[in-house]
């Protein structure tokens, strides 16, 4: 089982962003990373993600992001979303639509356990 860490981040929201991941594969650690000149902190923490599993083949992951946004959001947001046409419960448009269902497509490739963890913790790897 692979294990990846991911975070986001954004100096002023919108503003520049840098996200990051780090793919751990038994002994091999890989760490990725990347930024954007105006973004947001929650665009940075779907990136993060979404550029991990592309970097991944191994079927079986455990990942963890400190960013409720994305776990509540794959785990259980996107099913109502994609049932009410990419629409909230107040009927507004989902936010960074575009890069929700890119994660959707990809998640549903792999066997994902998400995992929350408190930011800027001790947690280790």
């Amino acid at each position: 089982m692979i294990k990846i860490y991911t975070d986001g981040a954004c100096s002023g929201n919108p503003g520049r962003g840098g996200w990051a991941a780090i793919i751990i594969d038994g002994e091999k650690i890989e760490k990725i990373s990347g930024a954007s000149e105006n973004t947001t902190n929650n665009r940075m923490e779907l990136i993060a993600v979404i550029s991990a599993l592309k970097y991944v083949t191994e079927q079986n992951i455990e990942l963890f992001t400190d960013s409720k946004y994305t776990k509540d959001g794959i785990e259980k947001w996107i099913l109502n979303w994609k049932k009410n046409g990419w629409k909230t419960a107040n009927k507004q448009e989902v936010k960074n639509k575009d890069l929700w269902t890119e994660l959707d497509i990809l998640a549903n490739e792999f066997e994902i356990s998400w995992n929350w963890v408190k930011a800027h913790s001790t947690d280790e790897l």
